[in-house]
Protein backbone atom coordinates (compact mmCIF):
# COMPACT_ATOMS: atom_id res chain seq x y z
CA UNK A 1 0.00 0.00 0.00
CA UNK A 2 2.65 2.33 1.04
CA UNK A 3 5.17 1.54 -2.24
CA UNK A 4 2.00 1.98 -4.47
CA UNK A 5 1.41 5.55 -2.61
CA UNK A 6 4.73 6.31 -2.95
CA UNK A 7 4.78 5.52 -6.69
CA UNK A 8 1.89 7.52 -7.59
CA UNK A 9 3.49 10.50 -5.22
CA UNK A 10 6.71 10.45 -7.49
CA UNK A 11 4.31 9.68 -10.82
CA UNK A 12 2.27 12.84 -10.20
CA UNK A 13 5.16 14.70 -9.32
CA UNK A 14 7.28 13.85 -12.30
CA UNK A 15 3.90 14.75 -14.73
CA UNK A 16 3.31 18.22 -13.08
CA UNK A 17 6.98 19.41 -13.28
CA UNK A 18 6.92 17.26 -17.03
CA UNK A 19 3.43 20.06 -17.87
CA UNK A 20 5.25 22.73 -17.00
CA UNK A 21 8.54 21.83 -18.44
CA UNK A 22 6.61 21.62 -21.52
CA UNK A 23 5.01 24.77 -21.24
CA UNK A 24 8.22 26.50 -20.47
CA UNK A 25 10.03 24.95 -23.33
CA UNK A 26 7.27 26.20 -25.79
CA UNK A 27 7.38 29.73 -24.73
CA UNK A 28 11.13 29.78 -24.72
CA UNK A 29 10.92 28.17 -28.08
CA UNK A 30 8.04 30.77 -29.48
CA UNK A 31 10.45 33.52 -28.07
CA UNK A 32 13.32 32.89 -29.68
CA UNK A 33 11.78 32.27 -33.07
CA UNK A 34 9.92 35.13 -32.82
CA UNK A 35 12.85 37.19 -31.97
CA UNK A 36 14.75 35.81 -34.75
CA UNK A 37 11.99 36.60 -37.24
CA UNK A 38 11.91 39.85 -36.16
CA UNK A 39 15.12 40.66 -36.51
CA UNK A 40 15.72 38.91 -40.27
CA UNK A 41 12.67 41.37 -40.77
CA UNK A 42 14.11 44.32 -39.31
CA UNK A 43 17.21 43.75 -41.50
CA UNK A 44 15.08 43.52 -44.94
CA UNK A 45 13.26 46.75 -43.76
CA UNK A 46 16.55 48.39 -43.72
CA UNK A 47 17.93 46.82 -46.51
CA UNK A 48 14.49 48.23 -48.51
CA UNK A 49 15.37 51.47 -46.75
CA UNK A 50 18.99 51.51 -47.83
CA UNK A 51 18.36 50.69 -51.24
CA UNK A 52 15.18 52.92 -51.71
CA UNK A 53 17.93 55.79 -50.91
CA UNK A 54 20.26 54.25 -53.78
CA UNK A 55 18.29 53.92 -56.70
CA UNK A 56 19.07 56.63 -59.73
CA UNK A 57 16.39 57.80 -60.90
CA UNK A 58 16.05 59.37 -64.09
CA UNK A 59 13.55 61.53 -66.37
CA UNK A 60 11.69 58.71 -69.07
CA UNK A 61 12.40 61.63 -72.02
CA UNK A 62 16.06 61.57 -73.31
CA UNK A 63 16.22 65.08 -74.13
CA UNK A 64 15.93 66.33 -70.42
CA UNK A 65 19.45 65.48 -69.14
CA UNK A 66 18.05 65.30 -65.79
CA UNK A 67 19.50 62.86 -63.14
CA UNK A 68 17.42 62.84 -60.24
CA UNK A 69 17.68 60.59 -56.66
CA UNK A 70 15.15 59.22 -55.15
CA UNK A 71 14.20 62.21 -52.92
CA UNK A 72 14.71 64.31 -56.12
CA UNK A 73 12.71 67.62 -57.06
CA UNK A 74 9.41 67.27 -57.49
CA UNK A 75 7.07 68.10 -60.44
CA UNK A 76 9.26 66.18 -62.94
CA UNK A 77 7.25 63.63 -64.74
CA UNK A 78 7.86 61.02 -66.21
CA UNK A 79 10.20 59.19 -64.00
CA UNK A 80 11.67 55.72 -64.15
CA UNK A 81 14.87 53.86 -62.35
CA UNK A 82 18.45 53.58 -63.99
CA UNK A 83 18.43 49.69 -62.92
CA UNK A 84 21.97 49.37 -64.31
CA UNK A 85 23.59 52.52 -61.82
CA UNK A 86 21.44 51.75 -58.95
CA UNK A 87 22.38 47.86 -58.22
CA UNK A 88 25.88 48.29 -59.83
CA UNK A 89 27.50 48.08 -56.52
CA UNK A 90 24.80 46.26 -54.29
CA UNK A 91 25.53 42.88 -55.96
CA UNK A 92 28.95 41.78 -53.85
CA UNK A 93 27.30 43.80 -50.70
CA UNK A 94 24.15 41.76 -50.88
CA UNK A 95 25.85 37.96 -51.46
CA UNK A 96 28.23 38.35 -48.74
CA UNK A 97 24.75 38.90 -46.37
CA UNK A 98 23.02 36.22 -47.95
CA UNK A 99 20.12 38.74 -48.94
CA UNK A 100 18.56 38.77 -52.60
CA UNK A 101 17.22 41.75 -53.84
CA UNK A 102 14.60 41.67 -57.35
CA UNK A 103 13.53 44.80 -58.90
CA UNK A 104 10.31 44.85 -60.77
CA UNK A 105 9.15 47.11 -63.31
CA UNK A 106 5.85 49.54 -62.80
CA UNK A 107 4.56 46.67 -64.85
CA UNK A 108 5.74 44.06 -62.48
CA UNK A 109 7.90 42.57 -64.91
CA UNK A 110 11.40 41.36 -63.68
CA UNK A 111 13.97 43.72 -64.48
CA UNK A 112 16.74 43.05 -62.12
CA UNK A 113 17.62 40.28 -60.09
CA UNK A 114 20.64 38.71 -57.34
CA UNK A 115 18.95 35.25 -57.32
CA UNK A 116 20.85 32.11 -59.63
CA UNK A 117 17.63 31.16 -60.13
CA UNK A 118 14.66 33.15 -61.00
CA UNK A 119 11.81 32.65 -58.12
CA UNK A 120 8.92 32.26 -60.43
CA UNK A 121 6.88 33.54 -57.38
CA UNK A 122 4.15 36.12 -58.03
CA UNK A 123 4.74 39.66 -56.89
CA UNK A 124 2.83 40.81 -53.84
CA UNK A 125 3.69 43.97 -52.14
CA UNK A 126 3.86 42.69 -48.36
CA UNK A 127 5.47 44.97 -46.08
CA UNK A 128 5.07 43.24 -42.74
CA UNK A 129 7.29 39.93 -44.25
CA UNK A 130 5.45 36.54 -45.67
CA UNK A 131 7.82 33.13 -45.49
CA UNK A 132 7.63 31.65 -49.07
CA UNK A 133 9.39 28.53 -50.28
CA UNK A 134 10.54 28.33 -53.42
CA UNK A 135 10.79 25.03 -55.16
CA UNK A 136 12.91 25.03 -58.53
CA UNK A 137 14.58 22.14 -60.86
CA UNK A 138 18.16 21.42 -61.01
CA UNK A 139 18.90 18.69 -63.93
CA UNK A 140 22.81 19.52 -64.43
CA UNK A 141 22.42 18.49 -68.02
CA UNK A 142 20.13 15.93 -67.44
CA UNK A 143 16.81 14.87 -68.03
CA UNK A 144 16.28 13.70 -64.28
CA UNK A 145 16.93 16.29 -62.40
CA UNK A 146 16.07 16.84 -58.59
CA UNK A 147 13.79 19.21 -56.86
CA UNK A 148 14.87 21.30 -54.26
CA UNK A 149 12.95 23.14 -51.47
CA UNK A 150 14.00 26.94 -50.90
CA UNK A 151 12.61 28.43 -48.04
CA UNK A 152 13.28 32.36 -47.79
CA UNK A 153 11.91 34.88 -46.17
CA UNK A 154 10.71 38.14 -48.38
CA UNK A 155 9.47 41.47 -47.80
CA UNK A 156 7.87 43.66 -50.74
CA UNK A 157 7.47 47.13 -51.29
CA UNK A 158 6.19 49.75 -53.99
CA UNK A 159 8.34 51.96 -55.06
CA UNK A 160 6.54 55.71 -55.91
CA UNK A 161 7.31 59.33 -56.17
CA UNK A 162 4.33 61.79 -56.58
CA UNK A 163 1.55 58.90 -57.12
CA UNK A 164 3.88 57.58 -59.68
CA UNK A 165 4.97 53.92 -59.22
CA UNK A 166 8.52 53.66 -60.41
CA UNK A 167 8.70 49.92 -59.54
CA UNK A 168 8.74 47.16 -56.57
CA UNK A 169 11.52 45.83 -54.91
CA UNK A 170 11.52 42.43 -53.18
CA UNK A 171 14.02 41.51 -50.88
CA UNK A 172 14.74 37.71 -49.69
CA UNK A 173 16.41 36.13 -46.76
CA UNK A 174 17.24 32.41 -46.33
CA UNK A 175 15.06 31.14 -44.11
CA UNK A 176 17.94 28.50 -42.65
CA UNK A 177 18.68 31.47 -40.27
CA UNK A 178 15.79 31.08 -38.64
CA UNK A 179 15.25 27.67 -38.84
CA UNK A 180 19.01 25.99 -38.23
CA UNK A 181 18.87 27.90 -34.75
CA UNK A 182 15.02 26.74 -33.86
CA UNK A 183 16.09 23.09 -34.67
CA UNK A 184 19.34 23.51 -32.19
CA UNK A 185 17.11 25.02 -29.70
CA UNK A 186 14.47 22.21 -29.99
CA UNK A 187 17.26 19.65 -29.57
CA UNK A 188 19.07 21.44 -26.73
CA UNK A 189 15.59 21.89 -25.23
CA UNK A 190 14.44 18.04 -25.62
CA UNK A 191 17.79 17.04 -24.22
CA UNK A 192 17.68 19.69 -21.23
CA UNK A 193 13.93 18.93 -20.61
CA UNK A 194 14.16 14.79 -20.57
CA UNK A 195 17.75 15.53 -17.76
CA UNK A 196 15.25 17.28 -16.00
CA UNK A 197 12.27 14.93 -15.63
CA UNK A 198 15.17 11.91 -14.83
CA UNK A 199 16.26 14.11 -12.31
CA UNK A 200 12.52 14.88 -11.11
CA UNK A 201 11.56 11.78 -11.16
CA UNK A 202 14.56 10.44 -8.83
CA UNK A 203 14.02 13.57 -6.39
CA UNK A 204 10.27 12.94 -6.76
CA UNK A 205 10.49 8.95 -5.28
CA UNK A 206 13.19 10.40 -2.35
CA UNK A 207 11.29 12.83 -1.51
CA UNK A 208 7.69 10.78 -1.44
CA UNK A 209 9.66 8.24 0.66
CA UNK A 210 10.55 10.61 2.86
CA UNK A 211 6.95 11.99 2.98
CA UNK A 212 5.47 8.42 3.42
CA UNK A 213 7.77 7.59 6.34
CA UNK A 214 5.95 9.64 9.03
CA UNK A 215 2.67 8.09 7.96
CA UNK A 216 4.12 4.81 7.71
CA UNK A 217 4.98 5.11 11.21
CA UNK A 218 2.05 6.75 12.01
CA UNK A 219 0.02 3.43 10.61
CA UNK A 220 2.39 0.74 12.86
CA UNK A 221 1.46 2.84 15.79
CA UNK A 222 -2.21 3.35 15.00
CA UNK A 223 -1.99 -1.00 14.19
CA UNK A 224 -0.46 -1.54 17.56
CA UNK A 225 -2.71 0.73 19.46
CA UNK A 226 -5.97 -0.80 17.95
CA UNK A 227 -4.46 -4.59 18.82
CA UNK A 228 -3.60 -2.99 22.23
CA UNK A 229 -7.06 -1.41 22.97
CA UNK A 230 -8.55 -4.66 21.69
CA UNK A 231 -6.78 -6.49 23.99
CA UNK A 232 -7.47 -5.01 26.78
CA UNK A 233 -10.76 -4.84 26.11
CA UNK A 234 -11.16 -8.17 25.01
CA UNK A 235 -9.89 -9.50 28.48
CA UNK A 236 -12.35 -7.76 30.68
CA UNK A 237 -15.43 -8.33 28.10
CA UNK A 238 -14.40 -12.20 28.57
CA UNK A 239 -14.43 -12.30 32.43
CA UNK A 240 -17.74 -10.59 32.21
CA UNK A 241 -19.44 -12.66 29.75
CA UNK A 242 -17.92 -16.09 31.64
CA UNK A 243 -19.36 -14.43 35.12
CA UNK A 244 -22.84 -13.85 33.93
CA UNK A 245 -23.10 -17.53 31.99
CA UNK A 246 -22.37 -18.83 34.93
CA UNK A 247 -24.55 -16.97 36.79
CA UNK A 248 -27.28 -17.75 34.79
CA UNK A 249 -26.30 -21.61 34.58
CA UNK A 250 -26.84 -22.37 37.71
CA UNK A 251 -30.44 -24.13 38.04
CA UNK A 252 -30.34 -23.23 42.22
CA UNK A 253 -28.59 -19.92 42.16
CA UNK A 254 -26.77 -19.12 45.45
CA UNK A 255 -26.89 -15.57 46.76
CA UNK A 256 -23.73 -15.16 47.89
CA UNK A 257 -21.86 -16.52 44.85
CA UNK A 258 -24.00 -14.36 42.75
CA UNK A 259 -23.34 -11.44 45.14
CA UNK A 260 -19.14 -12.28 44.31
CA UNK A 261 -19.65 -12.41 40.81
CA UNK A 262 -21.30 -9.38 40.47
CA UNK A 263 -18.71 -7.88 42.41
CA UNK A 264 -16.03 -8.93 39.63
CA UNK A 265 -18.58 -7.95 37.10
CA UNK A 266 -18.81 -4.48 38.91
CA UNK A 267 -14.62 -4.19 39.60
CA UNK A 268 -14.28 -5.00 35.68
CA UNK A 269 -16.87 -2.42 34.55
CA UNK A 270 -14.99 0.39 36.80
CA UNK A 271 -11.88 -0.89 35.10
CA UNK A 272 -13.58 -1.09 31.40
CA UNK A 273 -14.99 2.40 32.23
CA UNK A 274 -11.64 4.15 33.08
CA UNK A 275 -10.10 2.21 29.53
CA UNK A 276 -12.69 3.84 27.47
CA UNK A 277 -12.03 6.83 29.18
CA UNK A 278 -8.38 7.49 28.59
CA UNK A 279 -8.78 6.11 25.54
CA UNK A 280 -11.41 8.81 24.36
CA UNK A 281 -9.07 11.72 26.11
CA UNK A 282 -6.42 10.09 23.99
CA UNK A 283 -8.05 10.55 20.86
CA UNK A 284 -9.65 14.04 21.54
CA UNK A 285 -6.29 15.26 22.36
CA UNK A 286 -4.84 13.89 19.24
CA UNK A 287 -7.64 16.02 17.12
CA UNK A 288 -7.35 19.15 19.27
CA UNK A 289 -11.02 18.64 20.87
CA UNK A 290 -10.12 18.96 24.08
CA UNK A 291 -11.11 22.32 25.20
CA UNK A 292 -8.81 23.91 28.11
CA UNK A 293 -10.53 25.34 30.74
CA UNK A 294 -7.73 27.72 32.14
CA UNK A 295 -8.26 29.17 35.60
CA UNK A 296 -5.72 30.84 38.26
CA UNK A 297 -5.04 27.67 40.90
CA UNK A 298 -2.78 27.50 43.98
CA UNK A 299 -0.74 23.80 43.40
CA UNK A 300 -0.34 23.59 46.83
CA UNK A 301 -3.71 22.72 47.38
CA UNK A 302 -4.48 20.89 44.37
CA UNK A 303 -1.63 18.56 45.03
CA UNK A 304 -2.98 18.08 48.74
CA UNK A 305 -6.50 17.24 47.25
CA UNK A 306 -4.71 14.44 45.75
CA UNK A 307 -2.25 13.09 48.06
CA UNK A 308 -5.84 12.91 50.41
CA UNK A 309 -6.95 10.66 47.36
CA UNK A 310 -4.46 8.45 47.14
CA UNK A 311 -2.96 7.98 50.75
CA UNK A 312 -5.81 5.37 51.43
CA UNK A 313 -4.04 3.31 48.74
CA UNK A 314 -1.10 3.98 49.60
CA UNK A 315 -2.04 3.02 53.40
CA UNK A 316 -3.67 -0.63 51.83
CA UNK A 317 -0.20 -1.44 50.02
CA UNK A 318 1.72 -1.08 53.30
CA UNK A 319 3.19 2.29 52.36
CA UNK A 320 4.05 5.92 53.27
CA UNK A 321 2.98 8.62 51.05
CA UNK A 322 4.70 11.90 52.15
CA UNK A 323 4.69 15.56 50.79
CA UNK A 324 6.81 17.75 50.94
CA UNK A 325 4.48 21.37 49.96
CA UNK A 326 5.99 24.69 49.15
CA UNK A 327 5.42 27.56 52.91
CA UNK A 328 3.63 29.66 50.67
CA UNK A 329 0.92 29.73 47.86
CA UNK A 330 2.45 28.69 44.37
CA UNK A 331 -0.14 30.15 41.91
CA UNK A 332 0.08 29.30 38.53
CA UNK A 333 -2.97 28.92 35.20
CA UNK A 334 -3.60 25.68 34.45
CA UNK A 335 -6.92 23.40 33.86
CA UNK A 336 -7.73 21.89 37.23
CA UNK A 337 -9.26 18.45 36.13
CA UNK A 338 -6.53 18.09 33.48
CA UNK A 339 -3.71 18.94 36.39
CA UNK A 340 -5.62 16.65 39.45
CA UNK A 341 -5.70 13.75 36.54
CA UNK A 342 -2.11 14.12 35.85
CA UNK A 343 -0.92 14.03 39.56
CA UNK A 344 -3.29 11.06 39.81
CA UNK A 345 -1.67 9.27 37.52
CA UNK A 346 1.93 10.16 38.60
CA UNK A 347 1.40 9.20 42.34
CA UNK A 348 -1.05 6.28 41.21
CA UNK A 349 2.02 4.79 39.09
CA UNK A 350 4.47 5.19 41.68
CA UNK A 351 2.31 3.38 44.23
CA UNK A 352 1.58 0.13 41.83
CA UNK A 353 5.35 -0.20 40.97
CA UNK A 354 6.64 0.11 44.93
CA UNK A 355 6.30 -3.06 46.66
CA UNK A 356 7.39 -1.59 50.01
CA UNK A 357 8.83 1.61 51.00
CA UNK A 358 7.16 4.92 50.69
CA UNK A 359 6.76 7.37 47.43
CA UNK A 360 7.67 11.30 48.11
CA UNK A 361 5.91 14.41 46.75
CA UNK A 362 7.77 17.18 46.75
CA UNK A 363 6.65 20.76 44.97
CA UNK A 364 9.32 23.47 44.34
CA UNK A 365 9.80 26.48 42.15
CA UNK A 366 12.91 26.81 39.81
CA UNK A 367 13.87 28.55 36.24
CA UNK A 368 13.39 27.04 33.07
CA UNK A 369 13.25 28.71 29.50
CA UNK A 370 13.88 31.89 31.50
CA UNK A 371 11.00 31.92 33.21
CA UNK A 372 9.57 31.47 36.84
CA UNK A 373 8.13 27.23 36.83
CA UNK A 374 6.73 24.87 39.32
CA UNK A 375 8.91 21.53 39.78
CA UNK A 376 6.56 18.68 41.24
CA UNK A 377 8.67 15.46 41.68
CA UNK A 378 7.31 12.16 42.57
CA UNK A 379 9.88 9.69 44.18
CA UNK A 380 9.21 6.21 44.66
CA UNK A 381 11.64 3.49 45.80
CA UNK A 382 9.70 0.71 43.38
CA UNK A 383 10.95 -1.55 41.13
CA UNK A 384 13.18 0.89 38.98
CA UNK A 385 13.20 1.14 35.51
CA UNK A 386 15.89 -0.25 33.31
CA UNK A 387 17.76 2.46 31.30
CA UNK A 388 17.09 0.87 27.62
CA UNK A 389 13.05 0.89 28.27
CA UNK A 390 12.90 4.52 29.96
CA UNK A 391 12.24 6.39 26.16
CA UNK A 392 9.22 3.99 25.78
CA UNK A 393 7.46 4.49 28.96
CA UNK A 394 5.48 7.55 27.47
CA UNK A 395 4.19 5.53 24.59
CA UNK A 396 0.63 4.06 24.77
CA UNK A 397 -0.15 0.76 26.21
CA UNK A 398 3.55 0.26 27.30
CA UNK A 399 3.87 -1.15 30.49
CA UNK A 400 7.33 -2.29 32.53
CA UNK A 401 5.80 -5.43 33.95
CA UNK A 402 3.10 -6.24 31.81
CA UNK A 403 2.97 -9.47 33.04
CA UNK A 404 2.13 -8.63 36.74
CA UNK A 405 0.35 -5.81 35.59
CA UNK A 406 -2.09 -8.07 33.88
CA UNK A 407 -2.10 -10.59 36.75
CA UNK A 408 -3.32 -8.16 38.85
CA UNK A 409 -5.79 -6.41 37.14
CA UNK A 410 -4.38 -3.11 37.05
CA UNK A 411 -2.81 -0.60 34.66
CA UNK A 412 -3.34 -0.36 30.86
CA UNK A 413 -0.12 1.51 30.09
CA UNK A 414 -2.12 5.27 29.30
CA UNK A 415 -1.11 6.81 32.59
CA UNK A 416 2.21 8.05 31.64
CA UNK A 417 1.00 8.87 28.12
CA UNK A 418 -1.71 10.52 29.35
CA UNK A 419 0.20 12.53 31.33
CA UNK A 420 2.94 13.56 29.06
CA UNK A 421 0.14 14.88 26.84
CA UNK A 422 -1.36 17.15 29.42
CA UNK A 423 2.25 18.39 30.31
CA UNK A 424 2.17 19.34 26.77
CA UNK A 425 -1.42 20.62 26.61
CA UNK A 426 0.38 22.99 29.63
CA UNK A 427 3.47 23.89 27.35
CA UNK A 428 5.74 22.25 30.46
CA UNK A 429 8.19 19.66 30.36
CA UNK A 430 8.09 15.53 32.03
CA UNK A 431 11.21 13.77 32.74
CA UNK A 432 11.56 10.21 34.35
CA UNK A 433 15.05 8.99 36.21
CA UNK A 434 14.85 5.46 37.42
CA UNK A 435 17.51 2.34 38.31
CA UNK A 436 16.21 -0.80 38.42
CA UNK A 437 15.39 -1.84 42.07
CA UNK A 438 16.06 1.31 43.79
CA UNK A 439 12.99 3.34 42.34
CA UNK A 440 11.91 6.58 39.64
CA UNK A 441 11.56 9.81 40.09
CA UNK A 442 9.63 11.96 37.37
CA UNK A 443 9.60 15.28 37.56
CA UNK A 444 6.88 17.46 36.11
CA UNK A 445 8.07 21.50 35.43
CA UNK A 446 5.15 23.44 34.59
CA UNK A 447 5.32 27.27 33.70
CA UNK A 448 3.75 29.96 36.23
CA UNK A 449 2.78 32.10 33.36
CA UNK A 450 1.40 30.24 30.13
CA UNK A 451 1.64 32.80 26.83
CA UNK A 452 -1.34 34.46 25.97
CA UNK A 453 -1.69 33.41 22.61
CA UNK A 454 -1.14 29.64 23.64
CA UNK A 455 -4.55 30.44 25.33
CA UNK A 456 -7.46 29.38 23.04
CA UNK A 457 -10.83 31.34 24.11
CA UNK A 458 -13.90 28.98 25.10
Amino acid sequence: MFQTTRRRLALWYTAITGILLILFASGVYFYVRNTLVERVDDTLNHVVEVVQRSLVIEAAAPSSGRVLTAAGVKGQAPLQVNVEDSFRDNAQTLEDDHIDIEWFGPNGQLQWSTLSVPSNLPLQVNAAGETVHLRHRSNNGQNDGEDTDQVLRQISRRVQINNQVLGYLRVSHPWFEVSKPSRQLVIDLSVWSGLVMVATGTIGWLLSGLAMAPVRQSYQQLKQFTADASHELRNPIAVIQTNVQVALADPEPDVEFQHSQLQVVERLTRRLGRLVDNLLFLARQDGGLIPMQWEHLDLNKLLLDVIEEQSLVAQGQGLDLIYNPMPSEVSMPGDRDQLIRLFTNLISNAIQYTPEGKVTVTLATTQWQGQEASKVTVCDTGIGISKELQPQVFDRFYRVDKARSRRDGAGSGLGLAIAKAIITNHQGRIQLESQTGQGTTVTATLPCHIKSEFIKPD
